[in-house]
């Protein structure tokens, strides 16, 4: 079995006293996808963000290679190898997107080797490019530091299915070439059991249903049921 590079037991977290989400278990093992999907509200980004180390659980351990972790985001991201990538596009709107590269420390090249696209727009500033070129960059950066484990906040959120297809792709092949463990949040979940590997379905801020992606794929419609009656 892959070792596991990130994992959470009896988390709870919150912005204020009363947690957002209770006794949460998750795992991610390197080389895996593991989709966290469910209805707007039903704690995802909470979740995402408690892993990353921007919210303090109220509750319960977060490991990093097995290692007992309360360090802030930042920590992480620099010491542990953890990447994030939140909903809003994480650029640098008034820089180009070759500063945005040199910046985060990533070589044009590892970057192009992701999104060649990336190759033909590096003078142009981030914030005149489009919202699947932002994505697309902001995933690069993301991949290009050779982060261990990948947090992803809604990839797919107001982009082209043909986008999405491209990005989600180059998500499945760090996990498969290079090992990477990523934690994927989406709330679209055809597109989440297209590159899972383990599907997580959140429901009230608790882990309602677990499984591989077959697994689900197989309860397709009672999970789509479930987020027509949370809507």
């Amino acid at each position: 079995m892959n070792e596991v590079l990130l994992e959470a037991r009896a988390m709870s977290a919150g912005y204020g006293a009363m947690p957002v989400i209770r006794d949460i278990d998750i795992e991610v093992r390197r080389g895996e996808v593991v989709a966290l999907i469910g209805a707007n509200g039903a704690g995802k980004t909470t979740t995402l963000l408690a892993l990353a180390g921007e919210l303090t659980p109220q509750s319960g351990t977060i490991r990093f290679d097995g290692d007992v972790t309360t360090d802030p985001m930042h920590v992480r991201c620099r010491r542990r190898d953890l990447s994030f990538v939140p909903q809003e596009r994480a650029v640098i709107m008034n820089m180009s997107v070759a500063d945005n590269l040199r910046l985060a420390g990533v070589a044009p090249p590892d970057a192009f080797g992701y999104f060649p696209q990336l190759e033909l727009i590096m003078p142009r500033d981030a914030g005149l490019c489009s919202g699947g070129e932002q994505q697309m960059l902001a995933l690069a950066t993301a991949l290009g530091r050779h982060a261990r484990v990948l947090l992803i906040d809604e990839l797919s959120l107001g982009l082209a299915p043909l986008v999405v297809d491209d990005l989600l792709a180059t998500v499945r092949r760090a996990a498969d070439q290079q090992g990477v463990g990523v934690l994927l949040v989406e709330q679209h979940v055809r597109q989440a059991l297209r590159v899972a590997d383990r599907v997580h379905l959140m429901e009230h801020g608790r882990i309602a249903l677990r499984g591989t992606a077959d697994d689900m794929a197989r309860r397709l419609d009672q999970i789509e049921a479930g987020y027509l009656s949370s809507s």
